[in-house]
């Protein structure tokens, strides 16, 4: 109901909206010229509805939207805010915040050097790099061309006059001209900055130059030693240049998308090109949920969101969606004119098809990586395959257990490890129902039936093996469950605490497996966990149940009102030590009222 009158209040204007699921986390998070319009398509019966958008919209529950000025504002807002939350169902530019930069500092006399993070503050940076060790090639050089310091000292003309700051070895050895004694000028070292930003958009000439003038000056003023050393970083920079292949005849700055996938997986490789020369390779992994369109549109905004350099040109293999705003935004961030070529045919085609052909080779690579890891079995896992005579190694097994106290706020648990690791998005908890006293047979036969019957009713997968924390009282119970739901299929074992025993199904005696074994010790800390978890479960009811009667016997506390307390306070200390005005306030009661849930409050933390 909330979500239908959320959809009818939906403004016209263009924005960013949000949805959310049942638990209130982002999902999707996309932008529209016409809120109303976009928003309400996706609820519409649409048989061209694309796989991705019939899942995504069978778990919205909830819906948030952001007004902007203008479209391109939207695009905008919709990156920086799809690079926040990273909601399931946008493209997933894994591990983007990994990838380092090149940082200039806003600073009187700037520092050049690699960050994996983006600050706000004015500062240049020059990225994303994907290839770490181009990365300090790249450094490497600069620093040896240009003698600027890589201290990380605050540098302004006032601390320059005091000379608060010694000169350091780097100034001896003739790798920084020293700043912080005044022995450059302010002038000469953000010259010299300004080369280091052309460097790194690609451009080399006026590095050659400013070289070569350097050489030429100390040369005619007899300091053949210094003339040297400019000539060997003359040389740095031909070899550098020489790494990078040569693609075109122009000399045009360009970006080359080429996009490669496969069913889930895929990869985006952005060649850059500088003066007609591949300057570097950046390649992204990413989970596919979307057509090619879709995908180009949304890494190209991502992309660009944090480079400081955008080119003229960008070379594209097909339409991007929404084209034209994100022309509009990149030009409007550039602050001149950029376009979209598709080349195909002559050579910038060829450039798009060595692009491609980068990430194909680069996607089959991960995708053999990626099948050898699923294919890895741990040794403990084999040696369990071999204790318990198993047709397949149990990758994903899931353990239960019960706990209780005194035959009352009976609870059970559900955990799962999947090749030897918990996976704890798929622990389950379990009030016990059906059962009443000490009966932990029935209790264990209530969660292992209801566990099962939902993962069959939600089509879910089932575990390998299924372990049962107790004997074989406990483990024929679970074995009737799983009878009764048609699974007898699925392997069940029971480890007993006492002497540590395992159980099969249809055997009185305990396998005959060694203490040590690997398979043995690793069906332990499964089983552990379990109890543990088992354990904090019935600890937090018992917690809960005592402390609803603890107040309910309190005039003018009900149902309502105790939820809110615990909202307010989450702990019957903090309830203790708080006093009558605030307690009043927040959970809106009387202080007369207040002061009676405080005193509870103090004789029950006193006792205990």
């Amino acid at each position: 109901m909330k979500l239908k009158l959320k959809l009818k209040k939906l403004p016209t204007n263009p924005g960013v909206y949000l949805f959310m699921n049942q638990k209130g986390k982002f999902i999707y998070i996309g932008k529209a010229k016409n809120l109303r319009i976009r928003v309400r398509s996706y609820f519409q019966k649409n048989k061209y509805q694309t796989p991705k958008n019939q899942s995504m919209i069978k778990r919205i529950k909830d819906l948030e939207w952001i007004v902007v000025g203008s479209e391109v504002e939207a695009l905008f807002t919709e990156a920086n805010l799809i690079k926040q939350h990273k909601p399931k169902y946008n493209i997933d530019l894994k591990d983007d915040k990994s990838y380092p930069f090149i940082r200039i500092t806003n600073e009187p006399y700037p520092q050049v050097f690699l960050t994996r993070q983006i600050v706000k503050d004015g500062s240049k940076y020059f990225g994303p790099y994907t290839d770490v060790n181009y990365l300090r090639l790249i450094l490497k050089m600069l620093h040896k061309v240009y003698q600027i310091r890589s201290c990380s000292f605050y540098m302004d003309d006032e601390i320059v006059m005091s000379k608060k700051i010694s000169l350091c070895l780097d100034y001896h050895i003739k790798k920084c001209e020293g700043p912080c004694q005044g022995l450059v000028t302010k002038k000469e070292y953000k010259r010299m900055i300004t080369y280091i930003i052309q460097f790194l958009q690609g451009r080399t000439k006026d590095t050659e130059k400013y070289l070569h003038n350097k050489m030429e000056t100390a040369s005619s003023e007899l300091r053949y030693e210094d003339a040297g050393h400019y000539r060997d970083q003359l040389k740095a920079v031909d070899r550098f240049k020489e790494k990078q292949r040569k693609l075109s005849a122009n000399f045009d700055d360009r970006d080359v998308f080429a996009l490669a996938q496969e069913n889930d997986y895929g990869v985006i490789i952005i060649v850059r090109i500088r003066q007609g020369r591949l300057f570097s390779r950046e390649k992204f992994p990413l989970t596919s949920f979307d057509e090619d369109k879709e995908i180009l549109r949304n890494v190209i905004g991502r992309f660009y969101l944090e480079s400081e350099f955008i080119p003229r040109e960008i070379s594209l293999p097909l339409s991007p969606n929404d084209e034209q705003g994100l022309l509009d935004w990149l030009r409007q961030k550039r602050k001149g004119a950029v376009h979209f070529t598709y080349p195909k045919r002559g050579e910038k085609a060829k450039e798009i098809r060595i692009a491609y052909q980068n990430a194909k080779l680069l996607l089959g690579e991960w995708n053999l990586e990626r099948k050898q890891r699923l294919e890895f079995v741990p040794k403990s896992l084999k040696q369990l395959q071999d204790d318990l005579n198993l047709k397949i190694p149990p990758r994903h097994i899931e353990a239960f257990d019960v706990s209780h106290l005194g035959g009352t706020n009976t609870v059970g648990s559900s955990v799962c490890f999947i090749d030897g690791k918990p996976r704890k998005n798929m622990y389950r908890k379990f009030k016990v129902k059906s059962v009443s006293g000490i009966d932990d047979f029935a209790s264990i036969r209530e969660i292992v039936f209801r566990r099962y019957k939902r993962v069959q009713k939600e089509k879910g997968r089932f575990p390998d093996l299924i372990l049962i924390d107790g004997g074989k009282g406990q483990l024929s119970m679970a074995v009737s469950a799983l009878r009764e739901l048609g699974l007898n299929y699925i392997p069940v074992v029971g480890l007993a605490k006492r002497l540590e025993e395992i159980f099969i199904p249809g055997s009185s005696e305990p396998q005959s497996i060694h203490k040590h074994s690997a398979g043995l010790i690793l069906l332990r800390r499964i089983r552990d966990e379990a109890h543990r978890f088992a354990i904090t479960f019935q600890r937090q009811k018992r917690t809960k149940s005592m402390t609803e009667s603890l107040f309910n016997s309190i005039h003018g506390i009900g149902p309502k009102r105790l939820k809110l307390l615990f909202q307010k306070f989450s702990t019957i200390k903090s309830i203790a030590v708080s006093n009558v005005v605030l307690i009043s306030k927040r959970v809106h009661i009387p202080e007369e009222i207040a002061e009676n849930v405080i005193k509870t409050a103090r004789s029950f933390v006193n006792k205990n």
